[in-house]
């Protein structure tokens, strides 16, 4: 139990950083955090509100991202090394760990995006790309 209060303290103090350094326009919300089997990771699932003409900006995360875009029309995803991706409500798409990357709603009404990540322990869900 000390363990699993200690590993709760520090999510909220991650997710606290995480939600306080976002822009205007851009808000990440966790939904969940939960501990997995594989040794070493937790799931996050998330959702994101991008206004039109924002950008989540270039960032990492510490393990896979599985996107699902909820709502809009015009969502544009950037991945290093892959060909940009336009997406709506209804597509998908798949980051892989530590993969430079960033959203951009092109569009004229606010996108909505769930995000299941599978990330390792102690690390932040998303890191600045350098």
């Amino acid at each position: 139990m000390r363990r699993s209060v200690g590993y709760g303290l520090c999510v909220a103090v991650v997710v606290a950083g995480v939600v306080g350094a976002q822009q205007t326009g851009f808000v990440r919300t966790v939904l969940q955090d939960q501990e997995l089997s594989v040794a070493d990771r937790h799931g996050v699932t998330t959702r994101a509100e991008i206004d039109p003409g924002i950008s989540s900006g270039r960032h990492t995360h510490p393990g896979e991202e599985l996107g699902y875009v909820a709502e809009g029309s015009a969502f544009q995803v950037l991945i290093d090394g892959k060909p940009p991706q336009m997406l709506k409500a209804g597509d998908v798409f798949f980051v892989p760990a530590n993969t430079v990357h960033g959203g951009k709603n092109v569009g004229t009404d606010k996108v909505k995006v769930i995000g299941t990540y599978f990330i390792e322990k102690g690390k932040p869900l998303s890191s600045p790309a350098k």
